[in-house]
C-alpha cells in the first residue's frame, strides 16, 4: 500500500456506522473487516449455575438463550480471561461479572426477558430488556447464576459484537457521483457499514479492530527482522477440550453452601 489510509465517517446512527476507507487494496479492507467480526473482545454469558428451574425449556437450551443475550462491554475493567492472573475456573472481578435470575409465575403464563436478569455490575447488563428468554406457566420457576467473560468471535459467534460488518467498493465515477470526490492516486475506495449489536459503540469496534490489526502487522514485522520466516511446521496432536459452562445445582446443595456462608 503506497497511499496513506484515509477514513472518513460518512454517518453514525444509533448502532450503525458508515464510513469510507481510502488508501488501501482489498486485502487490507477485508482483513479490517474480518478483525471486527473475529477479534475485538465483547462480553457474553459463558457459565450457568441452574438452581431451579421447572419450566418446560430444558437446561441446556436455557443456558444457550441466554448465552446469545447482547451485554454492553467494559474493557477498561475488564479483560480476557487468559490474560487474567487469578488462575480461578470461574474468574475474578477483572475477568468475569456475575448476572442472577430469579423469577416465578403466580397469577398466570408470565413471559421472562432479559430485563429479568439482576446485573452484579451495572456497566454489564443486556443491551435491551425486551429479549425473550422463557415463559413460565402458573406455578414454575427459574432460578439461576450467570457468568459473563470477555471473548473472542473466532471462539463462538456469541462473541462477535457486529450483527453486520459489510464493505461496498467504489470506484472514482461512483465516488463523485455520491459527493465524496476521488480516491487518493487513483485508487480503490471502500465504504463500511458496521452495525453494533449494542456491546459496543460501533466506532469503538473500528477503533479496537484497528489496534488488533496493527498489533498483528507489528509482531510480522519483528518475526522479519529475526528472520523467522521459515519456521518449521512441526506435528501436533487436538486437544479435547472438556464441554463446561452449565451446572445444575440441588436446592438442597445450594441450602447448605448458604447456611455455611
Amino acid at each position: 500500500m503506497g497511499a496513506r489510509l484515509k477514513v472518513e465517517a460518512l454517518t453514525l446512527k444509533g448502532d450503525t456506522l458508515r464510513f469510507i476507507l481510502r488508501g488501501c487494496d482489498t486485502a487490507f479492507a477485508n482483513a479490517l473487516r474480518r478483525t471486527m467480526i473475529s477479534e475485538v473482545p465483547c462480553m457474553a454469558i459463558e457459565d450457568v449455575f441452574i438452581f431451579s428451574n421447572t419450566s418446560v425449556m430444558h437446561d441446556e437450551i436455557l443456558a444457550h438463550r441466554l448465552g446469545l443475550i447482547p451485554l454492553t462491554t467494559d474493557l477498561e475493567r475488564y479483560v480476557l480471561p487468559e490474560k487474567c492472573d487469578c488462575g480461578s475456573e470461574l474468574g475474578c472481578s477483572r475477568c468475569r461479572a456475575a448476572l442472577t435470575l430469579d423469577v416465578s409465575s403466580e397469577g398466570g403464563v408470565r413471559t421472562v426477558y432479559s430485563g429479568d436478569l439482576v446485573p452484579e455490575d451495572p456497566a454489564i447488563r443486556p443491551v435491551s430488556p425486551a429479549i425473550p428468554i422463557v415463559k413460565l406457566a402458573p406455578g414454575q420457576t427459574v432460578k439461576l447464576e450467570a457468568y459473563a467473560r470477555l471473548g473472542l468471535g473466532k471462539a463462538h459467534a456469541k462473541w462477535q459484537p457486529v450483527s453486520c460488518c459489510i464493505y461496498q467498493q467504489v470506484d472514482e465515477g461512483e465516488l463523485e457521483a455520491l459527493g465524496l470526490g476521488r480516491p487518493e492516486g487513483g485508487g480503490k475506495a471502500f465504504i463500511f457499514t458496521v452495525e453494533s449489536t449494542g456491546c459496543l459503540p460501533p466506532e469503538r469496534i473500528v477503533s479496537e479492530a484497528v489496534k488488533v490489526l496493527v498489533g498483528k502487522l507489528d509482531e510480522l514485522s519483528e518475526k522479519v527482522r529475526r528472520g523467522e520466516l521459515m519456521e518449521e511446521i512441526k506435528e501436533f496432536e487436538l486437544e479435547e477440550v472438556e464441554g463446561r459452562g452449565l451446572y445444575r445445582v440441588a436446592a438442597e446443595e445450594y441450602e447448605e453452601e448458604e447456611e455455611e456462608e
